[in-house]
């Protein structure tokens, strides 16, 4: 295998600005990520730097981590393999058998349109009691048989039939991504292929190469609605990422939404703003609110993570402007007590998180 030579930004040849997307390889040099983390091989099938891949908790599917990003988060909780070159070089091919090995192990088949790591909640609360113990737990959701119920790297959960590419993010390359789906769908067209991503590469070109190759959903990142704040973040333009939204649904994709609550940086006036997005487009698109937690060039004790109260306060926001799919993720990062997780309950309802 040899490294193919500087590639043309598939971004700049459409008529968009280039990602903020420099990274250093394993020998200190410093490229655009399609450059050190992406290539093709001799017989012209491509490769990418993965940095592992296993059946990822509370996701529920497996997950494959990338090397190589198209932005450069000051709060990225992955930079240590998305913005530095750490892993090996994997062929669509090789990914598409570690595809099908696990599909030969999911213990629950979900319906393309539950493709998403949002619908896995209302499924197992991952405490692994029914496993451990042999009685489920008081908060089990009870949907499960415990033989669908298995450990893995990251705890105890069922395995569904998604595989998902996450960690470094270069989707404004298509190649790689629409190689390995079509590869896969010849095998398995029920094992639902999940791109997580900032968006950054959903160009409506692109997603007509996604759709065309049987990638069937996304789990979009929108890190902020205001394009200085977005740039100040990142490093790029969101403008195009927001025009995405309702390209993904014209296409027929399964699509969940993320967005951080960062204090100072995105707080509840750009959540409002993002959920009368999502409800222009379909309120019905499940929508996570994620407590941010200090991280890369966001450290402590300069920033902080977001309390209960200002959580709730952009939660009820964001469901005040429509969206009907709501809930909160990391709460271990703002839940310190069992008064907050009380408050929270009475609050929000029993189904908040």
């Amino acid at each position: 295998m040899t490294q193919s030579t500087l590639q043309k930004c598939n971004m700049v040849e459409q008529g968009y600005q280039p990602g903020s997307c420099i990274v250093q390889s394993q020998e200190g040099i410093k490229k655009r990520a399609c450059d050190n983390t992406f290539r093709k091989s001799s017989d012209g099938t491509t490769e990418r730097i993965i940095k592992s891949m296993h059946l990822s908790r509370p996701e529920d599917y497996f997950s494959i981590y990338q090397s190589g990003c198209n932005h450069s988060c000051l709060k990225c909780h992955s930079y240590e393999f998305s913005k530095f070159v750490n892993g090996d070089w994997k062929s669509s091919i090789e990914l598409v058998k570690a595809s099908i090995d696990y599909y030969n192990q999911v213990t629950v088949f979900e319906p393309r349109e539950r493709a998403t790591t949002w619908h896995a909640n209302d499924l197992c609360k991952h405490c692994g009691s029914c496993i451990l113990t042999g009685e489920f737990s008081e908060n089990c959701p009870r949907k499960l048989k415990k033989d669908q119920v298995v450990l893995s790297p990251q705890g105890f959960g069922p395995a569904r039939n998604i595989v998902a590419f996450t960690g470094g993010d270069i989707m404004c390359k298509p190649d790689f991504y629409v190689e390995y789906a079509k590869k896969l769908k010849a095998e398995y067209d029920d094992l639902w292929i999940l791109l997580e991503t900032n968006g950054y590469g959903l160009t409506p070109q692109n997603l007509e190469e996604y759709a065309s190759a049987g990638v069937d959903s996304f789990w979009l990142d929108i890190k902020a609605f205001s394009n200085d704040t977005y740039k100040e973040l990142c490093g790029t333009t969101n403008q195009h990422i927001l025009e995405s939204v309702q390209r993904i649904i014209d296409l027929d994709f399964t699509l969940e939404i993320l967005t951080l609550y960062i204090p100072s940086f995105v707080e509840t006036d750009e959540h409002e703003k993002i959920a009368e997005l999502i409800s222009s487009v379909d309120s019905k698109i499940p929508t996570t609110l994620l407590a941010f937690f200090p991280s890369y060039k966001l450290s402590q004790p300069i920033y902080r993570s977001p309390t209960v109260l200002e959580m709730v306060k952009s939660f009820q926001a964001m469901k005040t402007k429509g969206i009907k799919n709501m809930r909160m993720g990391n709460l271990g990062v703002f839940v310190r007590t069992t008064r907050d997780l009380e408050f929270l309950e009475k609050t929000l309802g029993p189904n908040f998180h």
